[in-house]
């Protein structure tokens, strides 16, 4: 019985584990980067997508790590698309639950291709 009980927090703690995990930024990713200013005519706009860090369970490293795995997120995803910029990146603002109880970080952005 002891035994089963050990096993299982074992197995608990190493999937709350996998749940805290950042996102790390691949190879793609860290080709792609953030402007202010809307890319010229010679760029492709490929379209908007959404980066995201869960937070659920972890609630740790703050509000600006939870944001840095969003960024990461949306990075790698621009990059997958063929992207190499993001502009227009925004985060939606806090709501009273997410005070609470952290749950996911988010961050959008139009993904452009550009020379």
């Amino acid at each position: 019985m002891r035994i089963n009980l050990l096993l299982g927090l074992a197995v608990g703690t190493l999937l709350l584990a996998g749940c805290s995990s950042s996102n790390q930024l691949s190879s793609g990713g860290q080709r792609v980067t953030f402007v202010d200013q809307q890319p010229g005519s010679q760029c492709q706009l490929l379209g908007n997508v959404t980066g995201s860090q869960s937070n659920w369970l972890s609630g740790s490293g703050g509000e600006g790590s939870s944001l840095r795995g969003a960024a990461n997120d949306l990075r790698n995803r621009a990059a997958e698309m063929g992207g190499n910029v993001i502009y227009g990146a925004t985060s939606p603002t806090q709501n009273l639950l997410s005070a609470f109880a952290p749950l996911d970080s988010k961050m959008s952005g139009q993904v452009y291709k550009c020379p």
